[in-house]
């Protein structure tokens, strides 16, 4: 059997037959030799400057790419401190890989430099944690880390190799990275999906993220219209049907999940962005049938009944779903009504915002600047929301004209992956805008990885939306308790001038006249970009759930 210079060789190797092109990592002397099998393979070295945006721009690759990241972070600190990245990719679902460094096999138990057993702490937010038994098994123990990773209902792995294992001879591996046969979903239970569908007034279809992860897009869009149905996006489904699109009714989003009579959520769980899987019940309306399809039977809801659930490839269920349909004789016309009565609370709800949208006030109201970005906003943009109350304006007015092209930290609500995601959405889509919204608390977890930007020669568009507070926590404890603590951040603090002195460009915004062409210059720039806007600390985003 042919060998390998030594280990770390075998495990790149194996990385890259599983489509991994770039490595993301921050420099430890643990893992030395799979940066060198990285230089002996060909592949992407991107170190960054905290170990959490390594693990967040693995984890963003392989949300945009549908292929799976790889995040390589060094013995104990260096592993703990990629612990919320590990953890947002394991709520997110997102197939990545985590390889780390660990203390030699020959010291263990001696008290060498970080020596730590990493596995225990990441059994719990992954789908395996185990390490390496040898220099002869890397290969194979790479493959299964792989294999586990992208096997449905995907998510992440960590790995761990003993240093002194990594820098042995290891002999070459040819993995099997032939995809797995579709799981197919249960016919009767579609065919109680299709009947509960001919039943409805008023029906809606959720698309959540593994639509998109499933490459079930074409097909999900296909059924929508297929039976005209309206539907509402939620995280990465967002995109699936473009802006503008006839079926699409985020904007009466309240109304649809107020009266609705059935709702089928595909692709996400039944968490608290959708009300725990209660719908309906509002204004006597009684409460709605609930049909719940996931790409795995592990994901399917157990916290609520749905009246129905179906479990396989998405776009399997949708192909089978739409037949099921066909058979038992779904009629669109039976709820055209109600379609037309959503789409006209949505264009209602658009033209109620224009002048919001379009405000003058000072201080500037955080949604003139998505008034503005609004204008400037290519269709292939890939656009990052990453902080609180700012962000969530972007999820209610960006909306994607392209599926895949939206970004956010999931229901884990881990704040501090804009900057890894920006990373690896310039390198995952060279040619498109990439715009990466910043609330001013987020940016204090991870603005220095600006300088992994700069040296990467990798720009992007940051706006931070600076109000000087934590608002997701100042505003509740003033209406808890008629005063808040620890919620206060500098007003107008320079975080451009950290961009700036960084090797980036930026400017401070505090007119609303002054938005528009900081936004242009942003985009001409060609270089790492931050438009800091002073916005009101008054205005909080009026949300209805707090996510308890």
């Amino acid at each position: 059997m042919e060998s390998a210079k030594h280990a770390g060789d075998a495990a790149v190797a194996v990385s890259k037959a599983y489509g991994v092109e770039t490595m993301f990592t921050l420099s430890g002397g643990h893992v030395f030799p799979l940066y060198d099998g990285a230089q002996h393979e060909g592949m992407r070295i991107l170190d960054v400057r905290h170990e959490q945006s390594a693990v967040f721009a693995a984890e963003a690759t392989a949300r945009l790419t549908r292929k799976p990241g790889l995040a390589v972070l060094t013995a104990g600190p260096g592993i703990t401190n990629g612990v919320s990245g590990v953890a947002t990719a394991h709520f997110n679902g997102s197939p990545v890989v985590v390889m780390g460094g660990r203390a030699p096999q020959s010291r263990w138990g001696s008290g060498a430099l970080q020596e730590m057993d990493h596995p225990p702490l990441l059994t719990p937010i992954t789908k395996l944690a185990f390490t390496s038994s040898g220099a002869d098994s890397v290969g194979q123990d790479v493959e299964m880390a792989f294999r586990t990773a992208v096997a449905p209902h995907r998510g992440p792995v960590f790995l761990d190799f003993h240093m002194d294992h990594l820098f042995s001879p290891s002999p070459m591996h040819e993995p099997q990275t032939q995809s797995p046969s579709p799981l197919e979903p249960d016919p009767d239970s579609l065919r109680a999906i299709a009947r509960l569908l001919a039943e409805a007034e008023r029906p809606v279809l959720v698309y959540g993220s593994d639509v998109w992860m499933d490459r079930a897009e074409e097909a999900a869009r296909d059924f929508a219209e297929a039976w005209r149905l309206p539907v509402i996006p939620n995280g990465q489904g967002r995109g699936v049907l473009p802006a503008g699109h006839e079926l699409l009714v985020t904007r009466a989003r309240g109304q649809a999940f107020a009266q609705a009579d059935l709702v089928i959520v595909m692709g996400t769980p039944l968490d608290f962005r959708l009300g725990y899987g209660w719908f309906g019940g509002k204004d006597g309306a009684p409460l709605a049938k609930v049909v719940h399809i996931a790409d795995a039977p592990s994901h399917l809801a157990t916290h609520m009944s749905p009246v129905a659930s179906a479990a396989g490839d998405l776009s399997v269920v949708l192909w089978s779903l739409g037949d099921a349909c066909g058979e038992v004789g779904v009629k669109p016309s039976r709820y055209a009504d109600w379609l037309s009565t959503l789409a006209d609370h949505a264009a209602a709800a658009v033209a109620g915002d224009a002048a919001l949208l379009a405000a003058d006030t000072d201080p500037i109201h955080p949604m003139r600047i998505y008034g503005e970005l609004g204008k400037l906003l290519a269709d292939d943009a890939v656009v990052i929301g990453d902080g609180g109350d700012f962000v969530s304006y972007a999820g209610k007015y960006v909306e994607p004209r392209r599926p895949g092209n939206w970004l956010d930290p999931g229901p884990y609500g881990c704040l501090g992956t804009g900057l890894g995601y920006a990373i690896a959405a310039r390198l995952a889509r060279p040619s498109s805008q990439v715009v990466l919204l910043l609330g001013d608390g987020a940016a204090g977890f991870s603005l220095m990885d600006v300088d992994t930007l700069v040296r990467h020669r990798l720009p992007v568009v940051m706006i931070c939306g600076n109000n000087g507070i934590w608002g997701l926590e100042k505003h509740p404890m003033q209406l808890l308790y008629g005063y808040d603590v620890a919620a206060e951040l500098q007003p107008q603090c320079r975080y451009d001038q950290v961009v700036t002195a960084l090797g980036g460009g930026g400017e401070l915004v505090t007119k609303p006249s002054e938005i528009g062409p900081a936004l242009r210059r942003a985009f001409d720039s060609g270089i790492p970009y931050l438009v800091n806007i002073a916005t009101d600390p008054q205005i909080a985003y009026p949300r209805n759930t707090t996510g308890v």
